[in-house]
């Protein structure tokens, strides 16, 4: 049986120069902690990215074998940083350097239960001082998004100072059926 076929509308951003606005205030009266894990585990990566994505239909990692997976994130030119909240994870970061001069904005996202806590621009800001930071220096770094993310992401990305270069429609197969995402509509649909 043929699986069904959905789409999505993908959209690259991109900076060219690290911005020079005042960063988003870091969130006051609780205790934060931004801290790199070096290297993650792949059971560890999984978790961030099965919370974080599940609502927004994150499923690609899902199809990777642990192997397949160790090798990206285990990298080490791959970084992954965490928000701890209260000593919780509440997000996290992924930075892809394994291109010499460019640099991905990987994942970016947090966990459903700390989402409208203004804590997404403060963790961009870090997401973005951390990818400029070298070395080497990046040229440009870059991110994407789709029509089913978080209904503020776009915007977010595009007020911290990523500028769309693209935009490409993307058919994929429904995941529902193998419960790799929620039953139901598609998100923001």
């Amino acid at each position: 049986m043929t699986a069904a076929k959905l789409t999505t509308i993908i959209t690259y951003l991109e900076m060219k120069e690290r911005p020079t606005r005042p960063p988003a205030p870091t969130p006051s009266g609780r205790k934060l902690a931004l801290i790199r894990a070096v290297p993650p585990t792949v059971a560890f990566s999984r978790f961030l990215y099965n919370t974080v994505g599940w609502p927004w239909w994150w499923y690609e990692r899902k199809l990777k074998s642990d192997a397949e997976l160790g090798a990206i994130v285990q990298d080490p030119k791959f970084e992954t940083y965490v928000l701890y909240l209260e000593g919780t994870p509440a997000g996290f970061f992924e930075i892809d350097r394994r291109q010499s001069e460019i640099v991905e904005l990987a994942y970016f996202g947090l966990m459903p239960e700390f989402v409208g806590q203004r804590l997404g621009p403060y963790l961009m800001d870090q997401a973005i001082e951390t990818a400029w930071t070298g070395p080497p220096a990046p040229k440009r770094v870059w991110v994407n998004t789709c029509d089913m993310d978080h209904p503020k992401a776009l915007s977010m990305y595009q007020r911290a100072g990523f500028v769309a270069y693209d935009r490409r429609v993307k058919e994929f197969d429904d995941p529902r059926p193998a419960g790799l995402v929620p039953q139901g509509p598609q998100p923001n649909r």
